[in-house]
């Protein structure tokens, strides 16, 4: 067998159903990588480094021949991993029998040339992406670009749009999360008890992949500030967002403010309370001060009722902030925070001729 050399369209429909080998260094992997991918580094990432200034200051052939030494004692290991891998993510006796695998490094250069020669002298079906991981950033870019048809779901905090989204999913709508992906609820409590998020660049490997997903059908996504915690949703798409028809949730403030407590109301206090004068400058001296004793106090319905009103006003902000919102704002009024009512109302309403 010989090793495959594939384009990155190629790329992006097999890699739906073979492993992906990510060989490049274990600091470049966890920065960013292509969603799904596993990581088979070559070398460490002190070792990357060693090669990286050989190739510098001696030659090309001085840097292989460093990179050798280090590819040698690893490369049982490095075979027996690829075969864990592929049994893992094998569904069927054929898949395992073919032991179909792509590998991919920075740019495709000697780094997925070695382990894809490595893996192919052992049997594998070996792929290598041209281009590398770069091509594929490059596209993710160019993702952010496109002429999305966007449904964004708004609401004020606490109306439960999370789990709306949820809801339109199952009833087969084309929805993107993006606060599940970033791992941020969108607030200043919106990390408390949440993962850590990912970097910037792998927010956005993770956006893009989603988008690219839902071909040409309109996509619901949640009324968000641009930015989330420590990643920001791309300047393009953010754009397109706030061009795109709004789908209102008018919920009572009650209702909501119930919601909230149910949510929040058994989060970790020390970090409510830092969350809290994070945003004194905004919210206020005396909220902020109130706020936090009702929280002290075991009050937490005074306390988020002090934030929701704070949060309600900033969202009002938000909202009004859109050039023609008259043109995009359709306003749904909904009695309770109920994912599943509140969805059935929402799609009720694009039957409206406006709005189809």
């Amino acid at each position: 067998m010989a090793v495959k050399r594939i384009d990155l369209d190629a790329f992006l429909e097999l890699y739906k159903s073979i492993p992906v080998l990510d060989v490049r260094s274990p600091g470049e992997y966890h920065h960013a990588h292509i969603p799904g991918a596993h990581s088979l580094p070559l070398f460490t990432d002190e070792e990357r480094k060693i090669v990286g200034t050989t190739y510098k200051q001696q030659s090309r052939e001085a840097a292989i021949k460093v990179g050798l030494d280090f590819f040698g004692p690893k490369m049982r290991r490095m075979v027996e991993q690829a075969e864990e891998i592929v049994s893992r993510n094998s569904s069927s006796a054929e898949q395992l029998t073919s032991k179909k695998i792509i590998v991919h490094c920075w740019r495709g250069g000697m780094r997925s040339a070695g382990v894809a020669w490595l893996l192919d002298l052992y049997g594998f079906e070996v792929y290598t992406l041209v281009g590398g991981y770069k091509v594929f950033r490059r596209r993710v870019i160019n993702t952010f670009d496109k002429p999305f048809r966007f449904r964004i779901l708004g609401g004020y905090t606490g109306s439960g749009k999370t789990y709306v989204l949820g809801a339109l999913e199952k009833m087969g709508e084309k929805v993107v999360d993006l606060e599940g992906l970033a791992n941020h609820k969108g607030s200043a409590f919106g990390a408390i008890g949440m993962p850590a998020q990912p970097s910037q660049e792998m927010f956005e490997n993770l956006l893009a992949v989603e988008l690219n997903q839902q071909s040409n059908s309109p996509v619901w996504l949640e009324d968000e500030s641009q930015r989330l915690g420590l990643v920001n949703i791309p300047q393009p798409l953010w754009l397109t967002m706030r061009q795109s028809t709004i789908f209102f949730m008018n919920i009572p403030f009650e209702e909501r403010l119930k919601h909230i407590v149910t949510e929040y109301g058994k989060l970790d206090k020390e970090k409510m309370v830092n969350a809290i004068i994070r945003i004194k400058k905004r919210l206020g001296g005396l909220e902020t001060k109130m706020a936090i004793n009702y929280l002290l106090e075991d009050n937490i319905s005074a306390c988020f009722e002090v934030l929701l009103k704070y949060y309600d006003k900033q969202y009002t902000k938000g909202l009004l902030n859109r050039d023609n919102l008259e043109t995009l704002l359709n306003k749904i009024s909904c009695e309770f925070v109920d994912g599943n009512m509140n969805a059935k109302q929402i799609i009720a309403s694009l039957q409206m001729e406006k709005f189809a």
